[in-house]
């Protein structure tokens, strides 16, 4: 008997049996649906880390205040002013730190004719840009010399932007800070928010200088709230990290023995971490929604057990006119696989469809990709030929004369 019969055999016998077949499909079906809608919510949040992580720039630390207590009681990084624009500008001189770019930042309200918008107002110098990884998408940053003038100009985020100037262009525009006049010079590309849930977009960036002596005030003159410190390379980041901190205990005085006065993060490391933990949870995921497959699985076995019963004497005959066992076992191998084939093609749809359901509702970011409704369909493959093996054997192992002789 060829293949080509063999296989017209088997679809006979599953149209023979509509709903058994179809009730033995839908456990496959719920599987493959519910593995890709999991692997796509799960690749999903994957992206969304990775895109902000793309977004924070590469090679980073930041450097915070020192913290400080009162009654016993600390009250974390930043509480005490430790670092200045000084401490910036002397790490950036180590010859494993490519750029760096300290912060002030406050917040304030902005006015341009009738519309006003209260929002972030970040002091900062031109590196500030680079280390980040800011793209300018109209206009142009502010300049070094507009930082040592104290000039009064402004770098609007995306959102900023849009809010205050809907679709007018900004860019020379005159906005005011604190009833201040600033020049708008250029506005930045969208970023969209950090790690931390933080809109990076609802900005407003102008010189440190600026912003220390007209804006947001400094109660110690030429302190920061922290800096952003870019590395050369990944290779050099921990040599980077001990040069950083040997240089500020030396600028800040700190004695062998004493605490620093200052926290250095290496962002890449934590941003590493993100990745990972999304990593799991996709894994997890996936793990999860494979089990409704091995149900599924578990269910075809025992249909498939129960097709072998009714149909013994079937078989007996079908042996006695020549088939042989081979014969058998392929052909209820091949109908437990067709029936995670045609499950799976079902599941993959709504699949699909649930994901983008959810991505809708939810507005979660979902990522379907061609490997992973290629994995689906493989794991269910595997499914049909590993719990279809037994009843196939079963049925192929079955002697003429017994299966004629049952009714």
């Amino acid at each position: 008997m060829n293949l080509v019969t063999i296989i017209g055999e088997a679809l006979r016998a599953l149209r023979m049996n509509r709903l058994r077949t179809g009730l033995t499909m839908l456990g496959m079906i719920i599987g493959v649906a519910a593995v890709v809608l999991m692997l796509s919510i799960g690749q999903g949040a994957q992206t969304k880390i990775n895109q902000s992580i793309e977004t924070m720039g590469s090679n980073l630390f930041i450097v915070l205040p020192g913290a400080t207590s009162s009654g016993g009681l600390s009250f974390g990084s930043g509480s005490v002013k430790t670092l200045t624009v000084n401490d910036s500008r002397a790490i950036d001189e180590l010859p494993s730190i490519n750029a760096t770019g300290p912060v002030i930042s406050g917040t304030a309200q902005l006015n341009f004719g009738a519309k006003n918008w209260s929002t972030t107002i970040t002091g900062t110098t031109p590196d500030y840009f680079s280390v980040g990884n800011w793209v300018i998408e109209d206009g142009t940053i502010f300049s070094e010399s507009d930082v040592r003038s104290a000039t009064r100009v402004a770098v609007l985020g995306s959102v900023t932007a849009s809010n205050l100037f809907g679709t007018v262009n900004p860019v020379g525009r005159t906005i005011r800070i604190t009833n201040r006049p600033f020049l708008v010079v250029g506005v930045l590309a969208a970023k969209g928010q950090s790690l931390s849930g933080r809109d990076q977009d609802d900005n407003v960036f102008i010189p440190i200088t600026t912003s220390e002596r007209q804006i947001t005030g400094n109660q110690f003159p030429g302190s920061i709230r922290y800096m952003l410190v870019q590395g050369k390379s990944a290779a050099l980041m921990e040599e980077a990290e001990i040069e950083i901190t040997q240089l500020l205990r030396q600028r800040h005085r700190i004695s062998d023995g004493m605490e620093n006065d200052f926290t250095v993060r290496n962002l890449t490391a934590i941003a590493d971490v993100a990745t990972g933990t999304a990593k799991i949870l996709s894994i997890v995921l996936g793990a999860i929604a494979s089990i409704s497959l091995v149900v599924g699985g578990i269910g075809i076995m025992n249909i498939m057990l129960v097709s072998v019963t009714e149909r013994t004497r079937e078989i007996g005959i079908r042996m006695a006119v020549g088939a042989n066992r081979r014969a058998i076992l392929i052909q209820f191998l091949l109908e437990a696989m067709m029936i995670c084939f045609m499950g799976g093609m079902i599941g993959v749809t709504l699949g699909i469809s649930g994901a983008w359901i959810v991505s809708q509702v939810v507005d979660m970011l979902v990522v379907i990709t061609l490997s992973m409704i290629l994995l689906a369909f493989m794991f269910a493959s595997a499914v049909g030929i590993f719990f279809g093996f037994y009843p196939a054997r079963k049925a192929a192992s079955l002697k003429p004369v017994d299966a004629l002789r049952h009714e």
